[in-house]
């Protein structure tokens, strides 16, 4: 079976393709009753190259539609704070229909009341982009050891999934490595393309993956890959998941590794966590841990993010898989959909540290 091969070097060790979206967060109390908000710059593509600029010192950049006006100005702002180049297809904001750049609206939730999303992507310019809006060549001639995108940027509108395949194959043909997380998310395919639509796009944008992140649902919604007769104990349980790998080979086998995350959810602020990865033929387990969750939203992209980092580090499987749960983890730790945690802090905690003072 073919291994992952990743470039030992580059200009740029990570290129991220999706959308840019600013987070209006109200802490632990309901929209409907909020007074007052805190702006968090997200993007579940654009999470994954900011945390590994800001946390692991990488060298990361996110290819995305930007909107010259305040909104855009702010995302842009934050982009940069974190260490990402931004590579923008620019829009001219119009003063009062747009186009505009994503708003997401979500609360934390308290113990027994989960938290809530919900979207404004009306106008999103993000939608707009297709193909041949970016020069992949020239983006990657200077070398790029890995290109990420994901499946919420693929459920934007009918051109995005194919600018992902654009992409893919650009990376491809540069000799980078190539992920993408698949995040269904019905509520936005269901404006516009429906369950067929999504598996036919997320389809083709697989076949250029070498790997793979989502959790069984995920593969089973995205790319029509019904689980296993194997029944799961409980949410830790990875048997489903890893039932599942040899289908998701077969189907597609440019695929060399798959990866999720493994979560029970008690109440809204304490959950079980952990996960599992199957690489070069082989699955490998993360410990398990007990959360205590300030916010919860971008786990999962910090769980990528840190799997990511070990792998473009040259860390063994193992130590991959334990580097992306020990981010994942201390992420939910802090407000905002992006790290605000160190590499030394994931680095102790993935060897096995404990939460006593550091003096």
């Amino acid at each position: 079976m073919a291994q992952l091969m990743i470039p030992p070097e580059g200009a740029l060790d990570l290129v991220s393709l999706g959308g840019l979206v600013h987070r209006l967060d109200p802490g632990i109390v309901p929209f409907r009753k909020a007074t007052e908000c805190s702006i968090h710059v997200s993007g579940g593509e654009f999470n994954v190259a900011a945390n590994l600029s800001d946390c692991f010192r990488m060298n990361t950049a996110i290819a995305s539609a930007m909107v010259d006006y305040p909104i855009g100005d702010l995302i842009a702002e934050r982009v940069r704070a974190v260490g990402v180049r931004g590579i923008y297809k620019r829009f001219v904001h119009d003063g009062v229909t747009g186009p505009n750049m994503a708003t997401v609206f979500s609360d934390r939730g308290l113990g027994v009341r989960a938290p809530v999303v919900f979207y404004n992507r009306c106008n999103e310019a993000a939608a707009r982009l297709a193909p041949g809006d970016f020069d992949w060549n020239a983006l990657f001639s200077g070398g790029v050891r890995w290109f990420h995108s994901g499946g919420i940027f693929a459920s934007l509108s009918e051109t995005t999934g194919p600018l992902i395949i654009e992409a893919m194959k650009a990376a491809k043909k540069a000799g980078a490595v190539t992920s993408f997380d698949l995040n269904y998310r019905e509520k936005l395919w269901s404006i516009w393309g429906g369950a067929d639509k999504a598996r036919s796009i997320i389809g083709q944008i697989v076949s250029n993956v070498d790997v793979l992140l989502g959790n069984e649902e995920d593969v089973q919604e995205s790319l029509g890959i019904r689980g296993p007769e194997v029944k799961s104990t409980s949410a830790l349980d990875a048997a489903v998941f890893l039932g599942m790998i040899d289908d998701v080979r077969a189907k597609f086998p440019s695929v060399k590794a798959v990866a999720t995350t493994l979560r029970e959810v008690h109440s809204t602020q304490h959950h079980t966590w952990s996960a599992v990865a199957w690489i070069d033929g082989r699955s490998v387990r993360a410990p398990t841990c007990e959360l205590h969750i300030l916010d919860r939203v971008g786990g999962g992209d910090g769980f990528a993010s840190g799997f990511i980092y070990g792998l473009l580090s040259g860390a063994t499987a193992e130590d991959a898989v334990r580097l992306g749960w020990a981010h994942g983890a201390l992420l939910t730790t802090t407000p905002g959909d992006t790290t605000m945690v160190t590499l030394e802090q994931v680095q102790a905690f993935a060897q096995g540290g404990s939460a006593r003072i550091q003096r």
